[in-house]
């Protein structure tokens, strides 16, 4: 392939058209599962470039091979197309137009990046060795997502290796980041209602206090974490949600809650599962209530396979120099990303889209949340350059 002079050189040539990608997109938002119009308007910018375009993946799943003239690896490469139920509060002219749906995770330029990793190649398909492998995936931010349908219709099939990058607005723009093994958490999700018996706020004795119970719960359900958690293993557990009762003297016959726990491996995972539910059962036996308990396991862990975290440290230090090559903590977050890297081995890159002078320094999933345009050349270029360093062998 070329030199990379001549990738930046490329990609900066193709920066109106990416802008003009992500600006449409963040217009037109779609939420996940439903991205049908967004799958059909980045087919025919594919379509335009001369890819040939599998369609309906999974979902509303896009595949695209752009194979090379020349022997070599199959690499794949994944961005998620998929938006967020958040009314957008930005005062631009690209502002979403969908009331109360918005990108407010990067994802429309997590597709912009890869359309213009596409239109790269099939510019250059002479020198290309092997596939590059484009996902344009949906569904990444609800489970059960948009990875694992795609899978199961064939996306990763004969794949050797693959990449996805996360524009990050805590990274300043110029950084880039990511970890050996463990990087982001499994993320789990459960709602627990509490039937005790109403009654009298005067009269406690002649009820059974569901408050009183999901109170006791919120405490307990810490003490996972602090007394039975390896404390060299992270993980998390947060009650989200507590509702129950209507007024001031009725004891609440009701209490619902909703929760989530995080973690970095299986061990640790399945023994909060089983301790959170043994701490229901048995406080609420305690005092006399029923429950209605569910556990919704979410993704798996992500986890950097070391060889091609290693490769990251190797490729993004020759592109950016080492001082913009940051070494990151595991995140507690949550990617479908997770489901790609436990069957073929990859990484999953943070690229800095923080400018405080540009207004991108909002919170991932915050109403004004945007990013650092110029981020997308660095993300495209990095993908580029860990696909090219793992086709060299």
């Amino acid at each position: 392939m070329q030199t990379e002079d001549h990738v930046i050189q490329a990609l900066q040539s193709m920066y109106p058209r990416m802008l003009r990608w992500r600006r449409h997109l963040h217009q037109y938002p779609e939420l996940s599962f439903h991205e049908r119009v967004t799958a059909s308007w980045i087919t025919t910018q594919l379509k335009e470039m001369g890819c040939e375009v599998r369609t309906d993946v999974g979902g509303h799943g896009l595949v695209v091979q752009i194979k090379g003239e020349k022997p070599g690896p199959v690499i794949a490469l994944r961005a998620d197309i998929d938006a967020l139920p958040i009314q957008d509060e930005k005062n631009c002219e690209y502002a979403s137009k969908v009331p109360n749906v918005m990108h407010a995770c990067g994802h429309d330029g997590h597709t912009a990046t890869l359309l213009a990793v596409a239109a790269y190649y099939m510019e250059r398909r002479s020198q290309l060795a092997g596939e590059r492998r484009l996902l344009f995936q949906p569904a990444e931010e609800v489970t059960p997502g948009g990875a694992l349908p795609m899978i199961e219709d064939g996306a990763l099939d004969g794949v050797d290796a693959i990449y996805g990058v996360h524009l990050w607005t805590p990274l300043q723009t110029g950084l880039v980041s990511t970890k050996a093994g463990p990087f982001m958490a499994a993320a789990d999700e459960f709602v627990l209602e509490i039937t005790g018996k109403g009654g009298h706020g005067g009269l406690p004795h002649q009820a059974v206090d569901s408050i009183l119970i999901g109170s006791q719960l919120v405490q307990a359900a810490q003490s996972i974490v602090s007394r039975s958690v390896n404390p060299l293993h992270p993980a998390v557990v947060t009650i989200g949600s507590f509702q129950a009762g209507t007024t001031n003297n009725i004891i609440a016959e009701r209490c619902r809650m909703k929760g989530t726990v995080r973690s970095f491996d299986e061990q640790t995972r399945t023994m909060i599962h089983k301790r959170l539910e043994s701490l229901i059962k048995h406080t609420c036996d305690m005092h006399g209530a029923d429950y209605d308990y569910h556990m919704r396991i979410g993704y798996p862990p992500v986890v950097n396979a070391d060889s091609e975290a290693k490769r990251f440290f190797q490729v993004a230090s020759r592109l950016f120099g080492e001082e913009a090559v940051l070494q990151s903590d595991a995140l507690t977050i949550a990617e479908d990303f997770s489901y790609y890297l436990e069957r073929v081995p990859g990484c999953f890159m943070l690229v800095g889209a923080g400018n405080e002078e540009s207004g991108a320094f909002y919170a991932h999933h915050h109403p004004k949340f945007d990013i650092d345009e110029r981020a997308m050349l660095q993300a495209a270029r990095l993908l580029i350059g860990m696909a090219e360093h793992c086709a060299e062998g």
